[in-house]
């Protein structure tokens, strides 16, 4: 027997029973084994995510404006409602549930959460970050016994490892697609810190936020993207799909759960992978790492003494294999904390140490305000209440007999405590609790202030000769 022959047989075996299974000579017990049992026992945990969201949009109304608003199209230059849906999963039993910045960015008026059992619940957003395209939101009923998933670990992934992505493809809730890791670290352009796994099990639009199994049933990436064919009529899976991993995931969830953002470290330099060429070149004895191109005046590395073309090897003792990987290090450091780069400057060892500083928002962003501003406290109850409004404008007064003050509801999301309420757009609100309301900003303070379960009596008038009434509006 040949060494060729030899290694080749345990292969071999693996191959012949599925062959023969495929022709119909394999009794059923020694078939491959199912999914059904690791499926099962996560399932219960993979939710369904629906939005609904305005499009960006905003400006004053024009002399149109009486037809546009009471009229059935939306008012100039104020965006659409949109609906949307993806996928998420829940991490801890008390109503965390992981899914996809992009899923939920936008000006929300409402975000729920379904379970494949049938139990819909209403959410909000703790944080997010649009860098990593990751967001934790928050089932707002009580509950702690919810069924949770385990983030495992994605660094152990092979390429050829099976996989399971369950989601909510076009609208259809808890599908199971398999297949395997297809490549790791995978760059594909969607911002500076990609690492995706990349996996032909099916993804499809909708499938955004879900998760993706290892055969251990642990949470080793979330499914993120596709790599879409111009050519195809639907644009859906062709085999090429990529998902967060999992462990890039755990390092961001602690600061989306307790600053609703993330912030970065920063070193304030340019970078490029050191090759084995430029290694010789240099004289540096090794070939993985990262060399610094640009020192930027001002930054953390300038004030500790970094120099152009220092190669860079390790952070903190942690080897950084090339420029993707030192980006990606860097910015997982907090602020302000000290880290030690070893370094080779010149051919020969240096240790660098540099107290970071924060990562400018670059991209520009946008990220969400801060817990505990102003602004965030005082738009949070109106957003959670599916009711946008605005102050009156006197044209419209004018013309239809409505006050000339209070607050004027300009959309009221299907299904939300407002529209329970009975209140729709057009009405005007001039009194909350007794208190007159001669704008937007003293209904916003109404609502601001009121508790948890208390009813908001609201006094309203309503064009077309309805007059005043009152409604009841319960803070959730």
């Amino acid at each position: 027997m040949t060494d060729m022959t030899r290694s080749a047989l345990p292969l071999l075996s693996l191959l012949v029973p599925v062959l023969a299974f495929a022709q119909g000579q394999v009794p059923r017990e020694v078939a491959m084994p199912s999914l059904a049992p690791l499926v099962e026992s996560v399932k219960s945990a993979v939710v369904n995510v629906d939005v609904q969201k305005r499009e960006s949009g905003g400006g004053e109304m024009d002399d149109e404006m009486l037809e546009r608003f009471f009229g059935m199209r939306a008012p100039k230059g104020r965006g659409q409602l949109m609906q949307g849906m993806g996928s998420g999963f829940v991490i801890d039993p008390k109503g965390l549930v992981l899914t996809n910045n992009h899923v939920v960015d936008g000006a929300l008026t409402t975000l729920r959460v379904r379970f494949d059992d049938g139990r819909t619940f209403d959410a909000e957003v703790v944080g997010r970050d649009p860098l990593v395209d990751v967001a934790l939101i928050k089932i707002k009923a009580k509950v702690d016994n919810l069924p949770a998933l385990k983030l495992g670990d994605s660094a152990a992934m092979r390429v050829g490892d099976w996989v399971v992505a369950i989601g909510n493809p076009f609208g259809l809730a808890s599908s199971v697609s398999s297949g395997i890791i297809s490549a790791t670290e995978r760059k594909i352009g969607a911002g500076p810190y990609d690492q995706f796994l990349q996996t032909d099990a099916a993804i499809n639009p909708g499938n955004s936020g879900g998760p993706l199994f290892n055969l251990r049933g642990e949470v080793v990436g979330m499914n993120t993207a596709i790599y879409s064919n111009p050519q195809a009529p639907v644009g859906g899976n062709i085999g090429i799909g990529f998902a967060v991993p999992s462990n890039l995931i755990k390092a961001l969830v602690p600061q989306l759960e307790k600053e609703g953002a993330v912030t970065r470290g920063w070193l304030g330099v340019g970078i490029q992978d050191l090759t084995p060429e430029l290694a010789k070149a240099m004289g540096v004895p090794v070939s993985d790492g990262a060399v610094i191109t640009a020192v930027n005046d001002g930054s953390p590395a300038k004030k500790a003494g970094m120099l152009e073309d220092d190669a860079v090897t390790a952070i903190d003792g942690e080897k950084v294999p090339n420029a993707d990987a030192f980006r990606r290090v860097v910015a997982l450091k907090r602020p302000d904390s000290v880290v030690a780069l070893s370094t080779f400057r010149n051919g020969k060892p240096v240790e660098v140490k540099v107290k970071l500083g924060t990562r400018p928002d670059l991209e520009r962003v946008g990220q969400r305000e801060p817990k505990g501003s102003a602004r965030a406290a005082e738009d949070a109850k109106p957003s959670r209440l599916g009711l946008s409004f605005q102050d009156m404008d006197p044209r419209l007064s004018e013309r239809t007999g409505l006050p000339t003050s209070g607050a004027l509801i300009v959309e009221v999301a299907p299904g939300s405590v407002s529209e329970r309420a009975g209140l729709r757009r057009g009405m005007v609100v001039i009194e909350a609790n007794h208190h007159r309301v001669s704008g937007r900003d003293d209904l916003v303070r109404a609502i601001s202030d009121a508790k948890a379960g208390q009813v908001l009596l609201l006094r309203v008038t309503a064009p077309g000769g309805e007059g005043r009434s009152l409604r009841a509006l319960e803070i959730p």
